[in-house]
């Protein structure tokens, strides 16, 4: 597929209007596994485009994900990076700040982690800690919080002075899918690192986690930098939609080359013996 069209890049229509959500309000339907599998893989491939792109016009580009636990933000970070090369896309998920950052300038430790040229950085949450997350839990003060609030907008927008692409999702999940998917987490073994008690203090601030993030929308969701709500409760319909939402953010051209057979392999006019099998040591091939 040739060069990026449309007002902010090449999406196909009749995709999207196939994963776009239910016009009457209803809960968006499940995809069936190789239909999703089908058109993830054509998005990936369009991540590998863009990722090329990105690296020869010396592009900077952050992506925050936001949203409530469990809503997905992980999943679709997943399907973003599988394909592209981790020295150009890398993903970034801070720990709790140290005693030493935490008397540092509220956004300092997350320009340190801002992309050069080249480069994609995908926050897995951001400095929008303090405005949600931190407030409701009790982490931060009222001052701390309208501060943010103060000097969010201007901080973003010196962001996108300097060059750097922004683009913010908020992922969006109902408190029954939580439920369910706390539940999963905790019935296997495999994802219960993924539930801590965190996550159920926070399950009983519901509400006062909606409030929060409606306020901070009312601040931060501005015109030069918008967020953009992704409906998660159907996982695999929230990452195709996601995917093909911030492939449109960004216009690109497919720059990548063209196939080609490889040459057969030089011959050695030294010659070389390989050592015997018995003189190394194999991990034994227990499959």
């Amino acid at each position: 597929m040739g060069k990026h069209e449309g007002k902010k890049g090449r999406a196909d229509a009749e995709v999207y209007r196939a994963y776009a959500d239910d016009s009457d309000g209803h809960k968006p339907k499940k995809i069936d596994k190789e239909t999703y599998e089908r058109e993830l893989v054509k998005l990936q491939l369009e991540l590998v485009k863009l990722q090329e792109w990105v690296k020869r016009e010396g592009l900077r580009v952050v992506v925050v994900f936001e949203g409530r636990d469990a809503a997905g933000k992980g999943g679709v970070i997943k399907r973003i990076t599988e394909a592209l090369n981790p020295r150009i896309c890398r993903v970034v998920a801070l720990p709790v700040p140290t005693d030493r950052e935490s008397t540092q300038w509220y956004f300092q430790r997350y320009v340190a982690q801002l992309p050069a040229a080249g480069e994609i950085v995908l926050f897995d949450r951001s400095w929008y800690n303090r405005a949600v997350i931190e407030r409701v839990m009790g982490w931060a003060t009222e001052e701390q919080v309208r501060e943010f609030f103060r000097d969010c907008p201007d901080f973003e927008r010196m962001l996108k002075r300097s060059g750097i692409i922004l683009v913010k999702y908020w992922l969006s999940i109902s408190d029954e899918e939580q439920d369910r998917r706390f539940q999963d987490r905790i019935n296997d073994p495999m994802k219960s690192w993924k539930f801590s008690q965190i996550d159920l203090d926070g399950r009983d601030r519901w509400e006062e986690f909606s409030r929060a993030k409606d306020e901070m929308f009312k601040y931060t969701d501005t015109k030069e930098s918008p967020w953009w709500v992704v409906e998660g409760d159907v996982k695999k319909r929230a990452r195709l939609n996601c995917i093909h939402h911030l492939l449109t953010q960004i216009p690109y051209e497919d720059i990548l080359p063209e196939p080609f057979e490889l040459p057969s392999r030089k011959k050695s006019e030294i010659g070389y013996v390989r050592p015997p099998i018995d003189s190394q040591t194999y991990v034994p091939e227990v499959y």
